[in-house]
């Protein structure tokens, strides 16, 4: 279980490193542009806020508190998939225990 949210955290962080390159290299309007223009595009936002979407469900359900689960919630648009495995590493433990209860 530790290797796993050290892994999540590594990548976590390797992301957040790309998307500081980005910023400092590109020019977000720009690409925005370019990524709304093209139907791949407009595709991969569909997919990644439906991903935003349905990980804000499982939080909401997880989470025994619902203003803890709007803490965790509302940043996901803004903040994307570095957000989402910051949850994860913080989570997983009491994920791992909840599941194996039920299974």
């Amino acid at each position: 279980m530790t290797l796993l949210r050290l892994v999540i955290a590594a990548l976590a962080i390797a992301f957040a490193i790309l998307i500081v390159w980005a910023i400092g290299t590109g020019t977000f309007s720009e690409a925005g542009a370019w990524l709304m223009s093209e139907p791949w595009g407009l595709v991969s936002m569909a997919d990644l806020y439906l991903g935003f979407l349905l990980l804000a469900t499982v939080i909401f359900f997880f989470e025994r508190k619902w203003w803890v689960a709007a803490l965790w919630i509302l940043p996901i648009p803004f903040l994307g998939n570095v957000w989402t495995a910051v949850w994860f590493v913080v989570r997983l433990p009491e994920m791992a225990r909840r599941l194996r209860a039920i299974a």
